[in-house]
């Protein structure tokens, strides 16, 4: 019942996040809506991380299943995207080397912040 409840926060907050991108008179993605709607909550201290704990191990321990719908929609799309398998394997390994400076550098600018707090 525990994650039944937490689940219906996460779904809340995610059905508002939706409401709110219909109403924007430009297109923006829910899902980033959803984020910073629950950071806002969590910083106000409405939601507290624990109330949400369980539920959100959870989904993340099972992430690889929710990868499956866009790995079919891939294949069923093959044939769109066949001329350009090339071109899109590079803005891929682009987007992962960017990826992956950005997330180093964040990382040593946040140990450095550390360093000088204490």
């Amino acid at each position: 019942m525990k994650i039944m409840k937490q689940l219906m926060i996460l779904f809340l907050v995610c059905l508002i996040s939706y409401g709110i991108s219909l109403v924007l008179p430009f297109a923006f993605p829910a899902s980033i809506i959803s984020m910073l709607l629950m950071l806002l909550l969590m910083l106000l201290r409405i939601i507290r991380p624990e109330s949400i704990r369980e539920t959100a191990e959870l989904l993340l321990a099972n992430m690889a299943f929710f990868f499956i719908p866009s790995g079919v929609q891939i294949i069923a799309y093959y044939h769109v995207i066949r001329g350009d398998v090339l071109q899109l394997l590079l803005v891929c390994l682009l987007s992962l080397v960017i990826t992956f400076a950005v997330t180093a550098f964040t990382v040593l600018g946040v140990i450095r912040m550390m360093g000088k707090s204490e």
